[in-house]
């Protein structure tokens, strides 16, 4: 969507700032030993105490409030049995609705132990995040979003995943722009414009540019031993730096 009034920013930020709070307070609780299902009740517990529905559910029936992907999981990991163990890289996708209105966030994390590789895997994805906002103004060519990211991967030694991309948000999950690449496409001619609201979220991976959807057909998973990372924020574009909306 693109916003035309202080009362569609104003609810933007409203919800914008719930699933952040979500966020942070699913991964203070991770703890070794917790299922993810028990971890996704956090996030049901906390979306209904500032009432507000789970986007996944309420979009596309999905099986849980919250998406949960460990290690070789990059995306859209159905909250179940799985136990978190030291040392896995977790990653939470919280997207939610409040009075008409979607805001969407992710982050990932280490279970301690981590070692340096991990934590590089980490920094490195937050950094693609924080580049990629830097070039997101309005003007801009869209695909410098991609071009950022891709930059980053590349020096840091990982992958992008090229089939999981930034979107456009809003009045729904998923909206024009739908695919935002999280690498450079020069093809791509498209320009962001003031009040535009986007999420920008870089998947890096250690060996992985491709997922694909397993048996139960959600969670997108790279190979077997691949590991990934993906931060998240919607906000809004502006004449100079984006309004990040997911801020606690």
């Amino acid at each position: 969507m693109t916003i035309e009034t202080d009362e569609e920013f104003q609810c933007l930020k409203k919800i914008g700032r719930i699933v952040a709070i979500t966020l942070k307070e699913m991964k203070s609780r991770t703890e070794p030993g917790m299922t993810t299902l028990e971890l996704d009740q956090i996030g049901k517990s906390l979306l209904e105490f500032y009432d507000a529905k789970s986007a996944p559910k309420i979009t596309y029936n999905f099986p849980g409030y919250t998406c949960i992907s460990i290690n070789e999981e990059a995306a859209h990991g159905i909250p179940g049995s799985r136990v978190i163990q030291p040392g896995d890289i977790v990653n939470i996708d919280v997207s939610a609705e409040k009075d008409g209105y979607y805001a969407d966030t992710g982050g990932s994390f280490v279970v301690p132990p981590s070692n340096f590789f991990k934590d590089k895997l980490i920094s490195s994805t937050k950094l693609a995040l924080g580049e990629a906002c830097r070039n997101a103004k309005a003007g801009n060519s869209l695909n410098l979003i991609g071009k950022s990211i891709q930059k980053v991967a590349k020096r840091k030694g990982f992958k992008v995943i090229k089939n999981l991309c930034s979107h456009g948000v809003g009045r729904g999950l998923h909206e024009e722009p739908k695919e935002i690449p999280g690498y450079y496409d020069p093809t791509d001619r498209r320009k962001l414009h003031n009040g535009l609201v986007i999420t920008i979220e870089p998947f890096l991976s250690t060996k992985s540019s491709l997922v694909s959807q397993s048996s139960d057909g959600w969670t997108l998973v790279g190979h077997e031993n691949n590991l990934s990372a993906q931060f998240e924020h919607t906000m809004v574009i502006t004449q100079g730096q984006p309004v990040l909306l997911t801020v606690a």
